[in-house]
């Protein structure tokens, strides 16, 4: 059994509204007057979680962006066990999302944050002090379980109270996850900046200052995360699995969104290749992240709202993923004439600004999806398995792209493999519904009396 669509909200004139989504005028309600109210405040859930966001992102991009750098020169890997060990991060990330999904769904998020805390504390320790390959290996596989713990408790909890929030007449779903997403990469932005001061003394003061923000975090939430959350039941593990694989249009959203995630990934893989080739040294790679991220804070909103008047989810997460595959072919096409210094950097800024609008365009479409396409009480096996599903992605390919930039092909060669997963990704989309006509033109079609759907 699917989980059911918010349901419509009560008419606020003497017409009922045939959509059960708000269009973006309705975030400001109007006074007896005709004056403009302020938009409904979040509740203290959904500020909190928002806020876990930030902290989370500034103790974990405090590290992972000096992490391939320290892998090939301090431990000696080589270039494609660099990329196995990134890949094998992410995948014991991403890939056993499920699991703390599925964990989220069955004991609620508290136990399941608090113990994801307490992991990422002794994996950056470990890390710290990790000398030999397995020992790196151990860590990075506690550090991405510990994620795994926490963050799809966050993020399924964080999906489930925007949809209860646009059903109570309050804003769009996609502009709440939208704004989870801003909270992360103003942690990422604040992240990466507090690495790079830290790297002047070693690679491990900066794994025991991302232990210690984990420290507070975890605090933090031993005192303010509520032990039940009202509304939601828990459910038993048993029995989920087996109709989630049978899910055609989700696993295509898994696809899709997996070949996102790689690309994606190549901020810390093939970015800083390029960045060493161009520039000497890693150096301005943390300006790079840090433009990333500025770009996230001030333009994620902006972007949602024009995307969610015009463009339907499939599309938006079309047009995402072309811009993506635009950035790695602009690389590509640089790469031939060799181009160092300032010039040189020219197109790894290009990447990551294109990236960037990529992922701006398909993370709160794709997410906003998993609601709908749940199954009861399962909102946190589905989240975790969209992220599994990528991890796998990422794993697969972060070795081939590692193996790729190791290979002495020609420079251009493996940015341009590159830039053909986001592009072939497209074909994975699953169809827009009707309910998911972009909300600018529903409210157009309301006001001319046109159809309500496409």
């Amino acid at each position: 059994m699917t989980a059911s669509r918010p349901a419509p909200r009560p008419a606020q004139g003497p017409a009922p509204r045939p959509d059960p989504r708000p269009a973006p005028r309705r975030l400001r309600r109007r006074s007896p007057r005709g004056a403009a109210a302020p938009p409904v405040p979040l509740p203290p859930l959904l500020r909190l979680l928002i806020a876990t966001q930030l902290a989370f992102n500034i103790g974990f991009f405090s590290v992972l962006p000096f992490l391939a750098g320290h892998l090939g020169g301090a431990v000696g890997m080589a270039g494609w066990l660099v990329g196995f060990v990134l890949g094998l991060r992410t995948f014991s990330q991403q890939g056993l999302f499920v699991v703390g999904g599925a964990l989220a769904d069955r004991h609620g998020i508290r136990p399941v944050v608090l113990a994801g805390c307490a992991l990422r504390v002794a994996g950056f320790a470990w890390l710290g002090y990790a000398e030999r390959t397995w020992t790196v290996v151990g860590a990075v596989l506690l550090i991405g379980f510990a994620a795994a713990l926490f963050s799809p408790a966050v993020e399924s909890e964080v999906a489930w109270q925007a949809v209860a929030f646009e059903k109570a007449g309050g804003r769009p779903r996609t502009r709440v996850l939208a704004l989870f997403t801003v909270a992360g990469q103003a942690g990422a932005f604040v992240g990466p900046l507090l690495g790079a001061l830290l790297l002047a003394v070693d690679f491990r003061a900066v794994c025991l200052a991302g232990a210690g923000v984990f420290v507070l975090v975890l605090a933090g939430h031993a005192l303010l995360l509520p032990r039940r959350v009202p509304g939601r039941t828990r459910v038993p593990v048993r029995g989920a699995v087996a109709p989630l694989l049978r899910d055609r249009g989700f696993l295509a959203l898994c696809g899709a969104y997996g070949a996102c995630l790689l690309a994606y990934n190549q901020l810390y893989l093939a970015l800083p290749a390029e960045v060493e080739r161009a520039a000497g040294s890693q150096a301005p790679l943390a300006w790079l992240f840090a433009l990333s991220s500025v770009l996230v804070v001030t333009a994620q909103l902006p972007v949602t709202r024009w995307a969610g008047e015009r463009l339907d989810p499939r599309r938006s997460m079309a047009a995402g993923l072309a811009l993506t595959a635009a950035g790695f072919a602009l690389v590509a096409a640089a790469l031939p004439a060799g181009r160092t210094g300032a010039a040189g950097l020219l197109p790894a800024a290009g990447f990551v600004v294109l990236l960037t609008l990529g992922q701006m365009l398909v993370v709160p479409a794709a997410r906003a999806r998993v609601p709908d396409l749940a199954a009861e009480g399962r909102l946190g096996l589905y989240t975790g398995a969209l992220s599994s599903v990528s991890g796998l992605v990422v794993l697969l390919g972060s070795a081939a792209a590692g193996t790729l930039l190791d290979a002495g092909l020609p420079p251009a060669v493996p940015w341009l493999l590159l830039a053909a997963v986001p592009a072939a990704a497209v074909a994975l989309l699953p169809s827009a519904t009707a309910e998911e006509e972009p909300a600018g033109r529903r409210a157009d079609e309301r006001g001319t009396g046109g159809r309500g759907g496409r």
